[in-house]
């Protein structure tokens, strides 16, 4: 398996970066980031651009893929609606709407986040914004589209968020893990599980095309 990565320097993206370096089947791995990366492996490539919404300059090296995972994302704490859907709603899609192209034969799974509003009517502008992206993701011509909507998420082997009040938070909460899953195990799970849950997912599909934690935790398992 061929696999495109967005995201990578981000919190989901390491992790799941990780478990496609470490997995035998997938033998080639394009990361598309803003900043160069200290991450090196044979079977890793990685193209640097400042502006990911528009890729028509290198569209002729996105061809032959067969699985995308998006894992960019912003916080919309402080941000306006207007500028949060241009970073979440108008940068995905036009990323997806190029690889589709590219790549009829692909499997397309975007990292989203419990609470997403498939309505896009709700009060909440992130779950809008969100909800959204989804449904114009699952309109797309791809082989097949996932939404994956992960609650909690507990970063592992060495794994860490990539801003500071990310970590500050994280610090707080990350010893209060086995409790979380033990009150509520439908609403968490792991940087692991998740990059295990997407290749899984990629290369044998899903009953279900949004699957929230619990739907990740059991597509994890079934490697």
């Amino acid at each position: 398996m061929r696999v495109i990565l967005f995201g990578a320097t981000g919190m989901v993206g390491q992790g799941v970066l990780r478990e496609c370096l470490l997995d035998p089947e997938v033998v080639a791995i394009l990361s598309l980031v803003r900043g160069p990366a200290a991450q090196r492996h044979a079977k890793l490539r990685e193209i640097v651009r400042q502006d990911l919404s528009d890729l028509s300059a290198i569209e002729d090296q996105l061809s032959g893929y067969d699985a995308c995972f998006f894992c960019l994302g912003v916080s919309s704490l402080g941000m306006a609606e207007a500028d949060y859907r241009r970073v979440t709603r108008d940068l995905t899609l036009s990323v997806a709407r190029t690889l589709a192209g590219q790549n009829p034969g692909m499997t397309f799974i975007y990292v989203s986040g419990t609470g997403t509003d498939s309505s896009e009517r709700g009060r909440s502008m992130w779950a809008r914004v969100k909800g959204e992206t989804e449904n114009a993701l699952l309109d797309l011509p791809f082989k097949a589209a996932y939404m994956f909507r992960p609650g909690f998420i507990r970063p592992m082997h060495g794994v860490v968020p990539k801003t500071k009040w990310l970590r500050r938070v994280y610090a707080v909460i990350g010893p209060l893990y086995p409790v979380l899953k033990m009150l509520a195990p439908k609403y968490v799970t792991t940087t692991e599980c998740v990059g295990r849950a997407m290749i899984n997912v990629a290369r044998r599909g899903a009953p279900k095309r949004v699957l929230e934690s619990q739907d990740i935790n059991a597509a994890c398992r079934e490697g």
